[in-house]
């Protein structure tokens, strides 16, 4: 092989190897992403079984209040 060749040899690599790096990085990045979005959207979830609780407990209260209203006939 000429030097030429291992010269452009060594330069893809180290190109792959950059592009590689900066693949990993990235996921990297993704991963961290993806795990706030599962925090968030656990933390969702909790607030959205605590508002229907809270709206199931209202509908309960309100359906009690109406059943002591006198029935008009």
């Amino acid at each position: 092989m000429s030097l030429e060749l291992l010269e452009q040899l060594e330069s893809r690599v180290n190109n792959a190897l950059e592009t590689l790096e900066l693949a990993q990085m990235e996921l990297e990045e993704e991963k961290a992403r993806s795990a706030e979005l599962e925090q968030a959207q656990t933390a969702l979830q909790e607030q959205n079984q605590r508002l229907q609780a809270e709206l199931d407990s209202w509908h309960q209260k309100v359906q009690g209040l109406l059943g002591k209203l006198p029935q008009q006939a």
